[in-house]
């Protein structure tokens, strides 16, 4: 109790001190780290949401965006925003789960069958509860960024079924989910902090990564890896946070337009996302990496059993079936192209 009180303290001195250093006459100003360049669809996505805000409040509340690490790393900016030192940032959904444990769930490999059934999940209810359930940790999701799905790329060896992996080092986010994950596949997961990738890759510390296409074109780690296999095994989304210690200073009409232009600025990152994964495949493919397309059942039957971890914690699982039921337009499609993996 001692020590909660004492970041309580601690909190509140850095939210007087952040509001009184960004208040310019009347304009309150929001100050939004995050750790990616300027061409990033996430970064562009957010000077959208920066206009939006400073449209719907006529100027009275604005964001100020410091990309590129300027402010700190994801772990150092969500600390920096449980002080309230900052306002806002996003990180990937996976780096949460330390703070609060329905994000696990995000994780989990294979819980979406497409994109619009990711989509609809995360905009729905279930998506709603685990946007809020890091708020006792002053951090409020306030909207999800599309991240696509993410892939395995190797330096040496191909990748078309789970057996291609036994033996290989792969490096993961520093996620427990991640890991378990790729572990079941045979693989022996490697979390490595991002800048050191490209490295680790050159020099076979590990023999491969993971991740989306626009993330593996922009990095350039294509330069370094022969093969992309697209089995597509997670839907981690990356999240808009704001520090609830702002948060609540906030007006109710304040509030509303901050809401609002986080939800705006994701419909418009999704657009954004779409167009930058199709330039990356085009580009990665011209650049000389093999592109697979394996077949994701042999990938989705090797993990199921992670599933069964949850069974036993029902506030987790419930979000789990939660999410598996939400249904699409898709649904009632007979030639929708979709695979589902609920019954494994």
């Amino acid at each position: 109790m001692m020590f909660k009180s004492l970041i309580n303290r601690v909190a509140l001195l850095g939210a007087l001190l952040y509001m009184g250093c960004t208040e310019t006459g009347n304009i309150e100003v929001i100050k939004l780290g995050h750790g990616l360049d300027t061409t990033h669809p996430v970064h562009q996505a957010m000077v959208f949401m920066q206009q939006r805000l400073d449209s719907l409040s006529n100027g009275a509340l604005k964001i100020q965006i410091y990309p590129s690490q300027q402010l700190g790393t994801e772990r150092q900016l969500l600390e920096l925003l449980q002080l309230g030192s900052i306002g806002m940032t996003k990180v990937a959904s996976a780096v949460l789960e330390g703070f609060a444990p329905e994000y696990k769930v995000l994780s989990l490999p294979y819980l979406f069958r497409d994109d619009p059934h990711r989509h609809a999940a995360l905009s729905g209810p279930a998506g709603r509860k685990i946007l809020l359930s890091s708020e006792p940790y002053w951090l409020r999701g306030l909207a999800y960024y599309d991240a696509g799905t993410r892939s395995f790329y190797t330096t040496d060896q191909p990748i078309y079924s789970p057996s291609d992996l036994e033996g290989l080092k792969i490096r993961t986010l520093e996620s427990a989910t991640q890991v378990r994950m790729v572990n079941s596949l045979g693989a022996s997961a490697t979390p490595i902090a991002w800048g050191e990738i490209y490295t680790s890759l050159q020099q076979g510390v590990v023999d491969g990564a993971e991740n989306n296409p626009p993330s593996f074109y922009t990095s350039r780690h294509y330069e370094v890896s022969s093969y992309y296999s697209l089995d597509e095994h997670t839907g981690l989304p990356d999240v808009v946070l704001i520090s609830t210690i702002i948060w609540n200073q906030l007006t109710p009409q304040q509030k509303q337009w901050v809401q609002q232009a986080a939800d705006e600025s994701a419909e418009y990152q999704k657009i954004l996302w779409k167009a930058a994964t199709d330039e990356a495949l085009q580009k990665v493919q011209e650049a000389g990496v093999e592109i697979i397309y394996p077949d994701k059942t042999p990938f989705a039957e090797r993990v199921a059993h992670l599933y069964e971890e949850y069974r036993d914690i029902p506030e987790i699982y419930s979000l789990i079936e939660e999410i598996r039921s939400t249904t699409t337009p898709c649904d009632s499609v007979s030639d929708c192209s979709t695979t589902d993996f609920s019954a494994q």
